[in-house]
């Protein structure tokens, strides 16, 4: 879905992952980042953030939360993240970011409450009495006050499968007064997910009714006395959206797509975020009229329907030369062992030719490298680091 846009928007980027991939510097199965433009998209996104009073915390799992891309963010001005799990959290503080948001999506399990304390997050996510209550505590033992945010929810509300969970939404008032009366812990505002999202039949981001619900619960708690809680309203986030969000009286946002140019509206728009990413194989070989190239991290995020898959192919360095042919990968269902790749009436490419595929990655539910490339906007271009999924340096190619 977002090859034509690289091929379009970030030429040069491409040339350098093929050339450095045929130069034997870049490994198949590797998400590659072009760290000049993580840089200026975050950058992009802070100023338009600011311009709205907008805190903003970086999604890293899209990319395995590498300290490269972390270091790009920060130099763009985005300084702490969000984390999804504790998985995600540890490497982000490895990297030196801070933990701006942790609980959300995923609650923290009561066994590693005193190590997420340990990271003193900004704000902690809770959907229940029984979590909020291990936040405090785990805060309290390391010495300082925990802001909580409360995840609500009404009937409306839309969830992805498995998302669900909170406290009811009409009980807002009573959820803060309880939050705020724990040793440890202070009631600090709201959150939901998904905010906004991209509508395909129009084209455009919309919010969802979860947005409308931390609108009325935050009328609530003003009209309580509570005072002006923090509104986090994630989902979809790109510059465009800021405004938005802001209208709806968003305090937080956690752009994650958006740092590497790859949400839904970038697909049907040009946005001043421009695609830094692609996932970059190998051919391993051939097998009855076509070419098979290594997987690990064929993993497409489904926000689109089906859509016929191309990659483009590179017997030789330079884009100009190279192939766009029409792919296919396992379905979900089956380990990505190889993808499949058609070259119709031409020749058969060759072993270890390069091959690139520009989908939304979800690099932390692979078994992928990620690999950053940073010089491509001076015409210098030289991998900056390879690492794991779970930001750890790599052991390739030994």
């Amino acid at each position: 879905m977002f090859l034509d846009l690289l091929i379009r928007r970030n030429p040069a980027f491409l040339e350098a992952a093929i050339a450095l991939h045929q130069a034997g510097e870049l490994p198949a199965n590797a998400y590659v980042l072009d760290l000049d433009l993580v840089r200026a998209n975050a950058q992009a996104i802070r100023r338009e953030a600011d311009r709205h009073s907008l805190e903003v915390f970086a999604m890293t799992k899209q990319v395995g939360r590498v300290p490269g891309f972390v270091d790009a963010l920060v130099a763009g001005g985005i300084t702490a993240g969000v984390a999804v799990d504790m998985d995600c959290a540890r490497p982000l503080a490895r990297a030196g970011m801070e933990i701006g948001h942790l609980g959300h999506l995923v609650q923290v399990p009561s066994g590693e409450a005193t190590a997420a304390a340990e990271m003193r997050p900004r704000n902690w996510t809770v959907f229940s009495d029984d979590k909020a209550r291990e936040a405090v505590r785990a805060a309290h033992s390391e010495g300082y006050v925990q802001d909580l945010l409360a995840r609500i929810h009404a009937p409306d509300d839309r969830f992805y499968s498995g998302h669900e969970g909170g406290f009811t939404a009409d009980e807002v008032v009573k959820v803060a007064e309880r939050l705020d009366a724990l040793e440890g812990g202070c009631f600090a505002g709201l959150t939901t997910f998904p905010a906004v999202l991209f509508d395909p039949a129009t084209r455009e981001i919309r919010p969802t009714p979860n947005l409308a619900t931390l609108e009325r619960a935050a009328e609530r708690l003003r009209d309580a006395g509570v005072g002006e809680p923090r509104i986090n309203a994630p989902g979809t986030t790109s510059t465009t959206v800021l405004g938005l969000l802001a209208s709806h009286g968003a305090t937080q946002v956690e752009p994650g797509h958006g740092l590497t140019g790859t949400t839904p509206l970038h697909a049907v728009e040009d946005l001043p975020e421009r695609p830094a990413i692609c996932y970059l194989t190998e051919v391993s070989h051939g097998h009855a009229g076509r070419a098979y190239a290594f997987g690990g991290g064929l993993y497409v995020d489904p926000v689109f329907g089906e859509y016929g898959l191309k990659a483009l192919v590179a017997d030789r360095p330079g884009v100009s030369d190279a192939r766009l042919l029409d792919a296919s990968i396992p379905p979900p269902e089956a380990i990505d062992y190889y993808g499949q790749l058609d070259p119709g009436d031409g020749p058969m490419p060759r072993t270890g030719a390069t091959v690139l595929f520009g989908f939304r990655a979800q690099a932390f539910v692979t078994r992928a490298y990620v690999a950053g490339i940073a010089g491509v906007s001076a015409g210098e271009p030289a991998v900056a680091g390879i690492w794991t999924t779970d930001g750890r340096e790599a052991t390739w190619p030994r």
